[in-house]
């Protein structure tokens, strides 16, 4: 997780909403993304999702069975429908999400009907990975960020 938190502070830096994620698959760091959503002018381009094309073309496979995913805060809905189709085996994620968040803050996704659940570790370096996010805010609402 503390290498999530990096990436999530080059988010932050970059005057992006601070989310960052890494994939371990057998031990082994095969991605790692922050949020590109302005830079890359891409709603979709979540910490997450940006993860997940990596690790999907370090393994040559769209399915990622053995892999566990490490991101700064609760993944929404797109992410976590993402996570599901590549079949991940766990997420790990720092702070709950209360406004987005689909692994139990606004719904659980493994509550529903699907093919595949995953198991979830919640509030690994949460305090730090929370912190963040509201620095990121309270200097967006007082002007001090580009983003």
């Amino acid at each position: 997780m503390a290498r999530a938190l990096k990436e999530a502070e080059q988010a932050f830096a970059a005057g992006e909403v601070p989310v960052g994620a890494v994939i371990v698959y057998k031990g082994k760091l095969i991605a790692k993304a922050h949020n590109q959503i302005k830079l890359l002018k891409d709603p979709t381009a979540h910490a997450e999702m940006i993860s997940i094309t990596q690790a999907a073309s370090y393994l040559g496979n769209e399915r990622l069975p053995g892999a566990c995913v490490y991101v700064t805060i609760e993944p929404c809905m797109m992410c976590a429908g993402a996570l599901i189709l590549a079949r991940v085996d766990r997420v790990c994620f720092g702070a709950s999400d209360p406004r987005t968040g689909a692994f139990g803050s606004v719904c659980d996704i493994n509550k529903k009907r699907l093919n595949h659940k995953i198991a979830v570790t919640k509030g690994a370096l949460g305090e730090e990975c929370a912190f963040l996010m509201r620095e990121f805010f309270k200097k967006k609402r007082r002007g001090r960020l580009v983003a």
